[in-house]
């Protein structure tokens, strides 16, 4: 869904989306299980910068609800995760803040996102909260066994064959060497 400012001149445009399975790409570890429920508004702010220069900034608050499964980082097979956040994020037109050469920005300025010229995708910008709220890195279980380097098993669902401490072939050569020797 592309918001626009000229949908929300006269009035707040009411969300009330539900995202299906497949239509975000989140991230290769990340998958959406089930519809994603998206329930808020996209309101206009016109920030008035000078005589005939008013920008005009979008602002949205949203409701995001729905199930994902994510990736153990040991074995890789799917984790549950719940997603359930609220979020109130301001987006500018980009380019309304160019101005040449370094430029220090403030802590508020900080949480500001830019739209496009032909507008701002919801989904984007979903996409981005959910990504932000989903762990950097989950486990299956705490003790999770990983799979084997070697096999490729899963250690939490079988014990593998491969044995536990082989050597680097790298190393071979050194094998034979005695320690504490003169040569």
């Amino acid at each position: 869904m592309l918001i626009t400012p000229s949908q929300l001149v006269d009035e707040p445009l009411k969300l009330d989306e539900v995202i299906e399975p497949g239509t975000i790409d989140y991230a290769p570890d990340i998958e959406q299980v089930g519809p994603l429920k998206v329930k808020g508004e996209a309101d206009i702010l016109l920030e008035n910068r000078g005589p005939k220069n008013i920008v005009e900034d979008i602002r949205l608050r949203a409701h995001v609800k729905g199930h994902f499964t994510q990736q153990c980082a040991r074995c890789i097979e799917p984790v549950p995760q719940n997603v359930n956040l609220d979020f109130d994020l301001i987006f500018r037109p980009g380019g309304a803040d160019d101005e040449p050469g370094e430029r220090a920005i403030s802590e508020d300025e900080t949480e500001i996102g830019y739209y496009g010229s032909s507008g701002l995708s919801l989904e984007d910008a979903v996409r981005e909260q959910v990504v932000l709220t989903l762990p950097g890195r989950t486990l299956c279980q705490p003790d999770c066994k990983g799979l084997c380097p070697h096999c490729g098993i899963n250690r939490n669902l079988a014990t593998c064959e491969c044995a536990e401490k082989q050597t680097d072939p790298r190393l071979a050569l050194l094998a034979g060497l005695k320690v504490g020797t003169k040569a």
